[in-house]
């Protein structure tokens, strides 16, 4: 049994495919299918169930590759405490992102950064909170930023930043005439959120008291936030966006964008990892970064705003 046999059965597990796995091993199909075989003998079960369609583990198969998850990442901490040892700025970070934080925090500071550590390769991975939590507990990803502090015991969380919503509102709806949003205000049929799944989208529920959302936007269950923002502009409804999207805006935009009444509702940004994490050079590298690119009144929870 070695490391590289391990790998290989998770790449098939993550897959459930053996040519997508080797493809993601960068081997031949042959090659992986038989470090496996041989894998297999040695324990004396089946790993896999090659006749379901996709590759399925065996109920026994399943406890090995949960192990062997548990074995490679605690196997990866050895190069870490290396490099940390050393300080060093190089090598592969992998960063879990919201995909409503990423495309208004990310712009702010990544390719300053990319350039002052070419030897450091970040990988940005957008991903939803659920999936995010997944990820880092595997040790798939080395750290996150989600919009909550984490619940789960392993996990430790640093917040960033603090950032409100805004209303963006069309020029043709009701709304748009008040400078400042109510929750009373906000009628769901004109409302366009994100799909279930998103914490953006149950932050803004809970604090508008709204128990469901008629699903008037069923042709945009996969919607984004600049896709509703380009629905608000062409006259039809209200979105919400985060504060860091209002400074992205043009002259027009920013015409539609309406503040909340106090208390107005806010998220906390926070940079996740495991209680186990060692690459805290590289983390305190990027913490300082994405601080230093945001206006400084967001560090802090300021008076009016909550937390939702």
């Amino acid at each position: 049994m070695n490391i590289q046999q391990l790998e290989y059965i998770l790449a098939v597990d993550t897959y459930r495919h053996f040519a997508k796995a080797a493809e993601h091993c960068r081997v031949t199909q042959p090659t992986l299918s038989m470090m496996i075989q041989k894998l297999e003998d040695e324990l004396g079960i089946k790993l896999f169930d090659r006749n379901m369609q996709p590759v399925c583990p065996t109920p026994a198969g399943r406890k090995v590759i949960d192990q062997a998850r548990t074995v490679l990442y605690q196997a990866s901490l050895i190069k870490d405490i290396v490099n940390e040892e050393e300080q060093s700025l190089k090598g592969t970070f992998r960063l879990a992102v919201l995909p409503t934080i990423a495309p208004y925090l990310l712009p702010r500071f990544f390719q300053q950064l990319s350039e002052k550590h070419p030897d450091l390769d970040i990988r940005i991975l957008e991903m939803k909170t659920a999936p995010t939590m997944a990820a880092i507990l595997n040790g798939e990803i080395d750290a996150a930023i989600i919009a909550n502090q984490p619940s789960e015991a392993q996990l430790q969380g640093d917040t960033l930043y603090y950032e409100q919503f805004f209303g963006y509102v069309a020029e043709n709806d009701p709304v748009f005439k008040k400078e400042l949003i109510r929750t009373a205000d906000i009628s769901d049929e004109h409302l366009w959120l994100l799909d279930e799944g998103h914490c953006f989208r149950d932050q803004l529920m809970r604090f508008c008291q709204m128990e469901k959302v008629k699903l008037r936007q069923a042709a945009y269950r996969l919607g984004s936030l600049e896709t509703f923002m380009r629905m608000v502009e062409s006259g039809n409804g209200v979105t919400f966006i985060p504060e860091l999207a209002t400074l992205q805006l043009s002259e027009e935009q920013k015409k539609l964008v309406r503040p909340f009444a106090i208390p107005k509702p806010a998220r906390e940004i926070v940079w996740i990892t495991r209680k186990d994490f060692i690459r805290h050079t590289i983390a305190g590298m990027l913490i300082e970064s994405i601080k230093k690119s945001v206006p400084k009144e967001m560090l802090t929870l300021q008076a009016g705003l909550k937390v939702v």
